[in-house]
């Protein structure tokens, strides 16, 4: 019985998260209804909160799919309670990835859950606990952009669709970066089993520094200009228009002068 009780503790939602989730629907309500007299305001919080819970759903994917894949250990870590404070490296998985959103409208690769990958047996197995994490995040652009490409967008308020458009921007930038096979990132957790252990040995000292990398390439303009084409490619083929991230990124720094275009589609 004991046992019993311990494992539903350990699965049981936490109720930060939980509360994530209600500033989230409050505040998607808030930006719907256009009830906050600041909709800047209104949508920074609907898509900052918005943002964890899918953080929190990216490494609760690789979590429960360790747990499934041997790796029993999961549930007393208290991965499997959605809980953010729980991850071995909060700063990595939420703290950083907000930061960079507010800064400069990227969606920075979380992660940060240990798995014992000795308990895991089967190269497919590991894979794939590394790959379910970016596809939780594809998932997620997909429920946002869902009323672009099925032609649901009649009668969504401007801002509301502007803020889904913004948010589909971050999980398709997050996606994108950790499916790069570079060490420290999921995309190089998806192709490290099939490595020779050779391999592994000679990258394994630089995985610290791949997502660093990542960004200083970045910075180069030939190489940001690439990303981002991508990043708008897949965004034109979900139905969202530059101008609507513009625009949805407009009114989440709402700190800042607001574009006319964008508030005039807002006011009508």
């Amino acid at each position: 019985m004991a046992t019993a009780t311990s494992r539903h503790s350990d699965r049981r939602i936490s109720p930060v998260f939980l509360g994530i989730a209600a500033v989230m629907a409050v505040t998607g309500w808030a930006v719907w209804t256009e009830f906050s007299a600041n909709l800047g305001l209104a949508v920074f919080l609907f898509v900052t909160s918005a943002w964890i819970v899918s953080l929190c759903l990216h490494e609760y994917a690789h979590a429960r799919t360790a747990l499934h894949s041997g790796d029993i250990s999961i549930g007393a870590k208290g991965y499997l309670t959605l809980n953010p404070l729980k991850y071995t490296h909060a700063l990595l998985s939420i703290v950083l990835p907000v930061i960079f959103v507010i800064m400069g409208g990227i969606g920075l690769p979380g992660g940060a859950v240990f798995i014992e990958r000795n308990r895991i047996r089967g190269r497919w197995r590991h894979s794939l606990i590394s790959a379910v994490g970016p596809l939780t995040n594809l998932l997620f652009a997909l429920v946002c952009t869902a009323p672009f490409w099925l032609g649901l967008l009649d009668g969504v308020p401007w801002g509301f669709r502007f803020a889904l458009a913004f948010l589909a921007l971050l999980q398709v930038t997050a996606a994108l970066l950790n499916f790069l096979p570079v060490p420290g990132l999921d995309g190089y957790g998806v192709v490290e089993p099939w490595l020779s252990y050779r391999i592994r040995r000679q990258i394994e000292p630089f995985a610290p520094f791949g997502l660093l990398a990542v960004f200083v390439f970045l910075f180069i303009p030939e190489v940001n200009a690439v990303f981002f084409d991508v990043i708008r490619s897949i965004l034109d083929a979900l139905g969202v228009s530059p101008v609507e991230v513009a625009c949805g990124q407009d009114f989440y720094r709402f700190w800042q002068e607001r574009n006319d275009i964008c508030q005039a589609a807002v006011t009508g």
